[in-house]
């Protein structure tokens, strides 16, 4: 019997004000973060996406339940996305916590969805696992055993401090340059120059993921319509150990609207799979602890993995100048912050370090652009450098006039 991880990453960012630093703000957030835009893109994808998915898989769960059966989903979930549903929609909180026991498994990852990764001093990266890992534990009564860098960017020194973090599974894409010939339907590990035990790497099915991700509502693809059934028997058709599917859950009523049977899709594949006899739902810590690694994932520095644009690597926010500008802007302020040990501060910092910021900025061609495009909401790469490099410049001034004080 082979194994099923159905994983989904729930992310909104912090944005920024897009017409400049708001000087007369009562606090810095204010400042610089635009919090009527905040609400209005959570409250248009709550509607869209957030609250009929998850009422949708909530009721399969019950059903399923019912018959003795147990669906398992895993959610990465960020801490800005958290602490946007606790001011705009706390009912999607309760939501998440109202699933029958042991159906919802929930991954770490950085807090507010940063690049602290690639920062020079990774103590950052570690203190950001851990405030991940408590507001799990405070909003949903668990502590992470498995997590996820952010967009899925991985490499062997992510990969051992996950495992000196006490994270059992980490999880990053099947990308074949570096596996190969070999199939992403295994469990892997790190080298063992990396760490001496190793923790668990799980990789992403692209190729499955994208199919609902990307290709769902494309009449032009050769497989549309895709039903439950007809991607049940897919699942069923691969080799391997276990199959990591792993996709935005925006994909469900916002980037494939209602229109297309998106949700009715969502609703209908954990019944479906349920009713496999040579598939099983598994969460991440089930699918680590059940299966060996067959071997090992080398994703050195200069190697790195994500999940983002042809390349999957870093370069979809560090590949031009302007992203590398901005993120070596961040790192040097950070380092004043540092200094100062302010809580007000160090959070604002923190949410100018999440990913999105530099995602919105890419210059990259073809389909590649057009994603970029869709997610940001600056008109151009260069708008939006020049924008987000005013706050960064305002919010170092404000950094440095305290440590003239």
């Amino acid at each position: 019997m082979k194994s099923l991880t159905l994983s989904f990453e729930v992310h909104q960012p912090h944005r920024l004000r897009e017409d400049g630093v708001k000087e007369d703000a009562d606090t810095l957030h204010e400042r610089y973060f635009d919090n009527e835009l905040n609400k209005r893109f959570f409250e248009d994808v709550t509607e869209n996406c957030y609250l009929p998915a998850t009422r949708r898989l909530l009721e399969a769960a019950r059903d399923l339940e019912e018959q003795g059966e147990r669906p398992r989903v895993n959610f990465s979930v960020s801490s800005s996305w958290i602490e946007q549903a606790k001011r705009y929609r706390p009912e999607l909180l309760e939501l998440l916590n109202s699933f029958p026991e042991d159906t919802i498994e929930f991954i770490g990852q950085t807090h507010y969805h940063s690049m602290a990764a690639f920062l020079e001093e990774k103590e950052e990266f570690r203190r950001q696992l851990r405030m991940h890992s408590q507001i799990i534990q405070e909003e949903f009564g668990q502590k992470p055993t498995v997590m996820t860098n952010t967009e899925l960017i991985y490499n062997n020194s992510i990969g051992r401090i996950a495992s000196e973090e006490g994270f059992e599974g980490v999880f990053t894409e099947g990308t074949q340059r570096i596996l190969g010939w070999r199939s992403p339907n295994h469990i892997y590990t790190q080298p063992d120059f990396e760490t001496e035990e190793g923790t668990a790497v799980l990789l992403r099915n692209r190729r499955l993921t994208d199919d609902v991700g990307y290709r769902f509502s494309r009449e032009d693809w050769e497989e549309y319509p895709l039903t439950a059934e007809k991607y049940t028997s897919w699942l069923s058709a691969e080799d391997g150990d276990v199959v990591n599917l792993f996709m935005d859950y925006e994909t469900f009523g916002e980037h494939h609207w209602k229109g297309t049977g998106i949700l009715d899709f969502l609703e209908e594949l954990p019944r479906k799979i349920a009713g496999q006899k040579d598939l099983r739902f598994m969460s991440a810590s089930e699918a680590v602890r059940n299966h060996p690694p067959v071997g090992e994932f080398d994703a050195f520095r200069y190697n790195t993995v994500s999940w983002a644009d042809r390349e999957m690597d870093e370069t979809a926010w560090l590949g031009s100048r302007m992203q590398k500008e901005i993120f070596k802007k961040l790192q040097d302020t950070g380092r004043k912050v540092k200094r100062l040990d302010e809580e007000e501060l160090t959070e604002v910092w923190r949410k100018l370090l999440t990913s999105d910021h530099l995602h919105h900025i890419a210059t990259k061609k073809d389909t590649d652009e057009s994603v970029h495009s869709y997610f940001s909401y600056f008109d151009s790469p260069q708008q939006g450098f020049k924008v987000i490099m005013e706050h960064i410049r305002d919010f170092d001034s404000q950094v440095s006039e305290k440590l003239r004080k």
